[in-house]
């Protein structure tokens, strides 16, 4: 049976162009080195652009381009005009002294050459203006020139950007591996596949509950990334788990700016293992097999640099789905991938897609990959996907398979476009997966019409929903706790 993949709804597509764009160009005369750099630039442009603004918060995104010598490491120097602070960061290691704020390589993307770019990002605190920093630094170089635009940010440039290619000298991640005490992963530490679930590592079995992101490159506001927002929902709303729902083939998504999606997914890395929570890292598609090397390279380098921490999961491919998808063409996928994490992280679990957006898990369970800690993922929208659906996933389980669903909602299968909820079917899917021992997390992260947005419109970034809860979120924060 094939049924109408979810997507989000145009609305949902729509980034908000808030603030200003910047961009600074200058060629200067080489200067000494630091005794960390290995080189300094000759010239350096760097774009920075307000994409997000929201009461009190912002995000933002940099662009640096090496006009000059290439380099195998880099430092970008600027400050803040209004006392504005950074909160959070990706695609650098970001640092704050009063106004100053130095931005730093990390390991997979210190080597810049001429001509090359690289794109780190931030979220931030504001407080009555947010004006843009007029002058910049790289390698102690200035760049600077042209005045800050009031022009909106522009669209995502036309064209693909190249992908990421697995860096052959990984840095490990700075982010320590003790979660704080009292949280899920302090409880569990380390989980495994066991039965139709999974257990930790003292052998207990254990069902994580929580929510998945919206695709990345569409969310509405930075929820995901949000570390104020995570601890706030494992406090309040139980939550054990978050997924990283990166979106891998739209305009915006990993293959078209690979620096920011990843960036983005490794933000929400660091603030889970910060809060003591599990994080999936998904690789949202529809035809990965179709981006096949560029997912081997994805999860080699992130394998690599997060697979120690004990709070990783990670989903090679969302919902295979349409022309060669069939199990044969999605195991070759997952044959592929899976030794590429498994080179660099042997026993964190991974959660392998199935075909027909994640529902065939019973044939699946006729040919299963071969490895160790390996599950596989289930989807249901209650609406939509009944006892039928069930009656594939015990078969699966009768046959030895370990499922996690890593997505559902009480709605149709389009996300619930029209408003429509059915909560008794849904609350049966809760039951089975008690029952079953089968961990979940709910669609979506997001401010939203659809019945699967779980915020209303205002909702603070950080946090602090309780009047802000939408369609199914009362159903699923219930369900948590």
């Amino acid at each position: 049976m094939r049924i109408t993949p979810l997507r989000p709804p145009a609305r949902a597509r729509a980034r908000r162009g808030l603030g200003a764009a910047v961009v600074l160009v200058v060629g200067v005369g080489m200067v000494a080195a630091t005794a960390t750099q290995a080189s300094a630039a000759t010239g350096c442009q760097v774009t920075y652009q307000v994409v997000n603004q929201w009461p009190g918060g912002f995000q933002a995104g940099i662009t640096i381009k090496n006009l000059g010598d290439p380099v195998t490491s880099w430092r970008l120097g600027f400050a803040f005009a209004n006392g504005q602070t950074v909160q959070n960061g990706w695609g650098g290691v970001f640092s704050q002294s009063g106004s100053a704020v130095t931005v730093a390589n990390e390991g997979y993307n210190g080597a810049l050459g001429t001509g090359g770019t690289v794109s780190p990002g931030f979220n931030g605190v504001w407080n009555g203006a947010n004006p843009a920093p007029t002058a910049f630094t790289l390698n102690g170089v200035t760049c600077g020139g042209a005045a800050p635009s009031s022009a909106p940010p522009s669209s995502t440039p036309s064209g693909p950007t190249p992908s990421p290619t697995r860096s052959t000298t990984p840095s490990p991640t700075p982010t320590s591996s003790t979660p704080p005490t009292g949280t899920p992963v302090s409880i569990h530490g380390k989980l495994h596949v066991c039965g139709s679930g999974m257990c930790d590592e003292h052998g207990a079995k254990v069902q994580l509950r929580g929510v998945s992101s919206m695709w990345l490159n569409w969310e509405s506001q930075p929820y995901a990334e949000n570390l104020s927002a995570l601890r706030w929902m494992r406090d309040n709303w139980h939550l054990q788990v978050i997924r990283a729902a990166m979106g891998v083939e739209p305009s915006g998504a990993y293959l078209s700016n690979p620096s920011k999606a990843r960036g983005q997914v490794e933000t929400i890395i660091n603030n889970a293992a910060a809060a003591g929570v599990y994080v999936i890292v998904d690789f949202h598609a529809d035809h990965a097999n179709q981006e096949q090397s560029q997912a081997v390279a994805f999860f080699s380098d992130l394998a690599q640099r997060y697979g120690n921490l004990p709070n990783v999961i990670w989903e090679d491919w969302n919902e295979p789905n349409g022309a060669n998808s069939s199990w044969s063409a999605v195991k070759a996928y997952h044959q592929a991938v899976v030794p590429a994490i498994r080179a660099a992280d042997p026993d964190n679990i991974i959660v392998l897609g199935t075909p027909t957006w994640s529902q065939d898990v019973d044939v699946a369970a006729g040919s299963p990959v071969s490895g160790t800690n390996l599950m596989y993922t289930l989807h249901f929208y209650s609406c939509s996907h009944t006892a039928w659906l069930r009656s594939k996933a015990d078969t699966a389980i009768r046959a030895g398979l370990a499922l996690f669903v890593t997505e559902w909602g009480a709605s149709n299968a389009d996300g619930g476009l029209d408003g429509t909820a059915c909560y008794p079917e849904a609350q049966t899917w809760i039951d089975w997966m008690k029952a079953n021992n089968i961990s979940w997390a709910a669609w979506k992260l997001d401010v939203g019409t659809d019945t699967t947005n779980l915020l209303s419109a205002g909702a603070p970034v950080t946090g602090g929903w309780d009047n802000y809860l939408h369609g199914h979120a009362s159903f699923v924060v219930s369900n948590m706790k």
